[in-house]
């Protein structure tokens, strides 16, 4: 693993850096804007420091050493391995109160809040030393260790109960076990000069954001009319999001949108999207079937973007997957997206059946909704890891448009491992 941080004006040249140097294959794990302080504000204009990771294997990149202070977030949250009376313990009952209010998703990470670096270090200090003092005097209880026992027997087992913290934290936030394990055996397999648990959270961090990748969000640059279409079983939210996005592109990117439905089969599904169609001042076609698609294409060639809500379909139905295999063949593939919608909330036995379903019939990207409606998020890293298919969107909440953004690989990330299971 390399890790490496870049710092330019804007957010676009920082990432071109990163790109010129470790190759396209490169994660962004995190975007920061960097404001002067103090007098010297009045000189410097803010700029853009972002962290970019690639894997030693995809490529020839330079050695670089790790970066562990994004981990700061997943120390802090691992509150109740600290002593309640103790100085951390109070810091975090009061950082706590901050965090309620942070989203798992953020589009705008160049809001960040700025931290103080010495009060950050010397917390991470003492937490790192709780959980250490925690764990060793764990192992020394369940081993009952003598005095004459190998050094080296001891070290293993203070980083087989390092590593058991870390999987216990991820498994409670329901990342399937062969996943879990998958991460934990690379970090293992790895080689460190000291096997300290900053480190090791370090590496299971990185592994991680990869695991997640870069979300695909729809691309505006086109010269062609593109069509997204959106499929996916009933109840998901897939109605919901297209009117969020169709804002998004309207409203913020003064994109030229146009909606089509084939959601004839859902009570009142029309007249909502017609709803939202009437506010935004956009074009909405109604298609019974696929041969009327040809048709409704014809009228909509001065468009950018085209948003095709589907019927929802059960996978179960091998017809009413035909039926939406047969209005995505409607249009060729190199006019089109797919973006399958699915509810955080399932069932992972569930979401299983339905992703290998419809990659039976087309390519994806992952939207999941209902963020707002479950206390976990390992369903998300595990579709991901099943399908291979890029994440893109996530949403939250009705609010049209405001509840919806991009996946955070990051704030996943950290999720996953200091989250409350």
């Amino acid at each position: 693993m390399v890790i490496k941080k870049y710092i330019a004006t804007t957010e676009e040249e920082a990432i071109g850096l990163a790109k010129a140097e470790l190759g396209n294959d490169a994660v962004i794990m995190n975007v920061k804007t960097m404001v002067p302080k103090g007098f010297y504000k009045i000189f410097k204009k803010p700029s853009v420091e972002i962290t970019a990771a690639v894997d030693e294997n995809s490529g020839d990149t330079r050695e670089s050493v790790p970066d562990f202070s994004k981990l700061q977030e997943v120390i802090r949250e691992q509150e109740e391995y600290a002593a309640p009376d103790s100085k951390v313990a109070k810091q975090e009952a009061k950082r706590e109160k901050l965090l309620q209010s942070d989203q798992i998703l953020d589009d705008t990470p160049e809001q960040e809040e700025q931290q103080n670096p010495d009060a950050e270090k010397e917390a991470i200090e003492q937490k790192l030393n709780s959980l250490q003092d925690l764990l060793e005097k764990q192992v020394l209880q369940s081993k009952e260790k003598s005095e004459e026992e190998p050094e080296a027997s001891q070290e293993d087992d203070k980083i087989q109960a390092y590593l058991q913290l870390i999987r216990d934290k991820m498994i409670a936030n329901e990342v399937q076990e062969q996943y879990v394990d998958q991460i934990i055996d690379s970090i293992r397999s790895g080689k460190h000069k000291e096997w300290t648990l900053d480190n090791i959270l370090a590496g299971v961090y990185q592994k991680i954001i990869l695991s997640f990748g870069q979300s695909h969000l729809i691309d505006v640059r086109t010269k062609k009319t593109k069509y997204i279409f959106f499929v996916g079983p009933t109840g998901v939210g897939k109605t919901t999001t297209i009117a969020k996005i169709a804002s998004t592109l309207k409203l913020t990117k003064k994109t030229k949108v146009a909606l089509i439905t084939s959601d004839t089969y859902r009570i009142a599904a029309v007249d909502q999207l017609k709803t939202y169609a009437n506010i935004l001042g956009i074009p909405l076609e109604v298609v019974y079937s696929a041969d009327e698609m040809e048709k409704v294409m014809d009228g909509l060639k001065d468009y950018d973007l085209v948003l095709v809500d589907t019927a929802g379909r059960s996978h179960q139905n091998q017809e009413q997957i035909q039926d939406i295999k047969c209005l995505l063949e409607q249009v060729p593939k190199e006019d089109k997206e797919v973006y399958l919608v699915l509810s955080a909330t399932t069932k992972y036995k569930d979401l299983v059946k339905i992703a290998q379903t419809y990659q039976k019939i087309t390519e994806y990207y992952l939207v999941f909704t209902k963020l707002d409606e479950t206390d976990t998020v390992g369903n998300i890293l595990n579709i991901r890891m099943l399908t291979g298919a890029e994440l893109a969107y996530a949403t939250w909440g009705q609010n049209v448009p405001d509840d919806i953004g991009k996946i955070d690989a990051q704030k996943m990330a950290k999720m996953l491992l200091g989250g409350n299971g």
